[in-house]
């Protein structure tokens, strides 16, 4: 977020915390006098796509341009169970405070014909895939390397080949990060028959009491094939992240703490949200129209047509906003955590 006032507050450990970004992007803060965020900045960026270090149809150089060109301000490259060097790119693309690429990978596991896919962000060293007697013994040793390499993993695509259930995830350990909007056109993000969507099973997860936290990406494979409507193509989902500074172990910790939402269109203005309120404002697009929705314990309970609104809270648990717009596209607030 770039243009415009922008107010921000999270529930971060009991605390209130606001923030108000300039139309520099920098931030002044009203905290807890233990947090500082008097610099802090929104960032947007990619942690899912592919080079042709594994199945992509493009160069990590050109992967990186694409985004780069496009406003995006961090990216990681997460091939299939390969660590792609970023060292060289980043001397070439990086840029103080305004493009950072972060090592990672895909972590891809299998356990009898279910495909199981974590990734690893910010890893020190190439993770493999551990295998495991059932998929959340499998899984829950792909997250505890991704740990060992001193990374944060996030499950990817759990729809994909109807792999991996809720109960499955319900109940692994260790972390923070689930994908509830993937890109590539045939990982169901949606559910089908009695399999649920994966915004409801994010829904789920949280009514359980689990602090989780729903993330969009592209997992693009194909920049070279935009006339194919089954090629998995760059643009599709992102987050923008809070932090301090466009750094690695920054953004990091924002991601794991659910300072961020997630898009796959619709970009805030402004946004709010305090165990009292959630304020949200939508950065009109033209003829857009939106519709904005208030979600506990997996139903919606009010609804806001028009590009803001504001929600008081009071009951104990969780609570979290959605944005739907009038051509498809959705942004997610992190939920809240009521005390």
């Amino acid at each position: 977020m770039t243009r415009g006032m922008v107010l921000f507050a999270v529930a971060l450990t009991g605390l209130a915390v606001t923030l108000v970004l300039r139309p520099s992007g920098m931030a002044q803060a009203q905290v807890a006098p233990a947090v500082d965020r008097a610099s802090w900045r929104w960032y947007k960026g990619n942690t899912h796509t592919h080079t042709l270090e594994s199945d992509g149809d493009s160069t990590p150089e050109e992967v990186t341009r694409w985004y780069q060109e496009r406003g995006y301000q961090f990216l990681v490259l997460s091939d299939h169970n390969v660590l792609t060097p970023v060292d060289a790119l980043a001397r070439q693309f990086g840029k103080a405070e305004s493009f950072l690429l972060v090592a990672g990978e895909e972590i891809t596991d299998r356990v009898g014909e279910k495909p199981l896919h974590v990734n690893g962000l910010n890893v020190s060293r190439l993770v493999a895939a551990q295998g495991g007697p059932s998929v959340p013994a499998a899984l829950q040793r792909d997250i505890d390397a991704i740990r060992a390499a001193n990374g944060v993993p996030h499950i990817n695509h759990p729809n994909f080949g109807w792999a991996i259930s809720h109960a499955d995830l319900a109940g692994l350990e260790r972390y923070r990060l689930l994908e509830i909007f993937n890109g590539h056109p045939t990982v169901n993000n949606f559910g089908g028959g009695d399999a649920p969507g994966m915004e409801e099973v994010w829904d789920r997860l949280l009514t359980a009491g689990q602090r989780i936290y729903g993330i969009a990406v592209d997992d693009a494979h194909y920049f070279k094939r935009p006339w194919d409507p089954l090629a998995p193509k760059p643009g599709k989902g992102w987050v923008v992240v809070q932090a301090p500074r466009l750094e690695a172990a920054a953004l990091m910790a924002s991601l794991e703490n659910g300072d961020f939402y997630a898009s796959t269109g619709v970009e805030l203005e402004s946004y709010a949200a305090s165990p009292a309120a959630i304020d949200v404002r939508v950065r009109v697009a033209g003829t857009t129209r939106y519709r904005v929705q208030l979600v506990r314990d997996g139903t919606v309970v009010q609804t806001t047509d028009g590009p803001s609104a504001r929600f008081a809270l009071s009951r104990r648990g969780y609570a979290r906003i959605v944005v739907r717009d009038s051509n498809g596209a959705s942004a997610w607030g992190q939920p809240v955590f009521i005390p």
